[in-house]
């Protein structure tokens, strides 16, 4: 059986980093390029094997993509492959020259992460004083040589009431998306879970309100990441005012083009690790997502392709049928099918019930 293509691929491209993110999905942080990152044959041979599958949206990630003094060349031998090039990064080090820069390798959206809408609160969680300012000016940058930017902010018990304030700083950006990442405990999260992550009633409240901005901004593209029951919060909250004769209109932001690129926002169900999405770090291991540290195979000794197509992992990830606990008999499981990364997480198997939802199928 040949699977379809995925969707979004995200490379992790160093580990480096100049920030210590106490959120960080990684345990060990490097303030330099490491010596187990792929090198830039490897890259372009990377490239060359995920556009021989599909046409997915590749994401440059890290650590901090722009450490690598090579980023630029493999996006533009990304680009010319055929491929939509994204680029994520914590903005700090963009300046006019880095924006302009960007720009010419053919990226075609950059996302900045935000995880306050103040400087006091971003810059606590980032560990690095002026941080905000710095990525407040990346931004800025960015959007002057007319790159489209998103906002990526992570949900966490330090910054829950702050919601309202950055949406309120992606329009004041002008930013094209405002993602929100619910934590997972996985890599540093681990150790500050207990403590930051908020509860399976305030996932549901938070992501309520994702649902009612979304209809009343509907220039902004709103997108619930790790939060896979968003998309049964949404079918309820449609059904219902079906019921009440209120039914709106799907929300531009679900089915357009972003820019005349398809696919750069587009999401068709909850959790898409294995089955839309694939992360490969910088040793090369190809992951479900960048939350489940269960690896499928590595890209320095089989192609990418083999992977995406014949990895057991996968094909688990792929099958519904195999979820265990609520999730397993929930009439949701096909739309939603949990988050398997916070499942893996909490209890040790990636196919156990989604402990971070309320809903009693």
């Amino acid at each position: 059986m040949a699977y379809p293509p995925p969707r979004l691929i995200f490379w992790e491209t160093t580990a480096g980093c100049n920030l210590k993110c106490i959120h960080c999905r990684r345990i060990t942080l490097a303030d330099q390029l490491t010596p187990f990152d792929l090198t830039t044959a490897e890259a372009y041979a990377l490239v060359d094997d995920i556009a021989a599958v599909g046409k997915p949206v590749f994401v440059l990630s890290g650590g901090e993509p722009l450490f690598r003094h090579d980023i630029l060349d493999i996006a533009r031998y990304a680009t010319e492959a055929g491929l939509p090039v994204a680029l994520a990064t914590n903005g700090t080090l963009v300046d006019d020259r880095v924006a302009q820069g960007i720009k010419n390798s053919g990226v075609k959206r950059v996302s900045i992460s935000f995880d306050g809408a103040d400087a006091a609160t971003h810059d606590a969680f980032r560990s690095l004083p002026g941080s905000f300012d710095a990525a407040v000016h990346g931004f800025q940058s960015l959007r002057e040589v007319g790159l489209p930017v998103q906002i990526n902010t992570t949900v966490a018990r330090h910054n829950e009431a702050q919601l309202e304030g950055i949406l309120e700083l992606a329009k004041k950006l002008d930013a094209v998306a405002l993602h929100l990442f619910l934590l997972v405990p996985v890599g540093c999260g681990v150790e500050i879970a207990e403590e930051q992550m908020i509860n399976a009633q305030e996932y549901e409240r938070v992501l309520n309100w994702l649902y009612e901005v979304e209809q009343a901004e509907p220039h902004l593209q709103l997108k619930a990441t790790c939060a896979p029951h968003y998309f049964r919060i949404m079918h309820q909250r449609r059904a219902e005012e079906r019921r009440q004769g209120q039914q709106r209109d799907l929300p531009a932001s679900h089915d357009r083009q972003v820019h005349g690129h398809p696919h750069m926002h587009a999401a068709t169900k909850g959790c898409l690790a294995g089955t839309g999405v694939a992360f490969i770090s910088h040793r090369g291991e190809v992951f479900p997502c960048g939350y489940l540290p269960v690896q499928a195979g590595n890209i320095r000794r089989e192609s990418f392709g083999d992977i995406w197509q014949g990895s057991p992992l996968f094909a688990e990830m792929r099958n519904p049928e195999l979820l265990g606990g609520k999730c397993g008999i929930c009439n949701f499981k096909h739309l939603c099918s949990g988050c398997r990364a916070r499942a893996y997480g909490t209890v040790g198997d990636y196919l156990a019930e989604e402990p971070f939802c309320i809903y009693q199928p």
